[in-house]
């Protein structure tokens, strides 16, 4: 499973990354195709506060609480907050990668052996191993 962060699903319209067709071909380039994808409740809770606002930030989170519920699970966590969330879900055995752009976040998940993927070049998705 695929651990997705907000930021990562608000891509799309942040950085015009269409994030889950960069997803299918750098991961079916590591041999795991098919993988599916999940949001911790706390994310998807974060994106619903940033929809309810206005500007490019709440259509980017708009467009990402939509592509999460059409492509990612929900996953249950006991974390109060969603870089705590994606953390705690990222580190489960049933997890093979993190989706994220926050640097503080990925720094923690490749100290505890997560491989992140996250922003390389302009619009392109690169992993980086712990």
């Amino acid at each position: 499973m695929i651990c997705m962060d907000a930021n990562a699903l608000m891509m799309p319209v942040e950085c015009n990354v269409r994030v889950f067709e960069q997803l299918d071909r750098l991961l079916g380039e590591e041999g795991v195709e098919g993988d599916e994808f999940g949001v911790p409740r706390a994310v998807l809770a974060e994106l619903e506060r940033l929809a309810e606002g206005a500007g490019e930030a709440a259509t980017a989170a708009g467009v990402g609480l939509d592509l999460a519920r059409e492509r990612c699970r929900a996953l249950d966590h006991e974390a109060d907050s969603g870089d705590a969330a994606v953390f705690e879900c990222a580190t489960r055995e049933t997890v093979t990668h993190a989706v994220t752009n926050d640097r503080t976040l990925r720094e923690r998940l490749l100290d505890a052996g997560v491989p992140v993927i996250s922003l390389r070049a302009r619009n392109e998705l690169a992993v980086t191993q712990p």
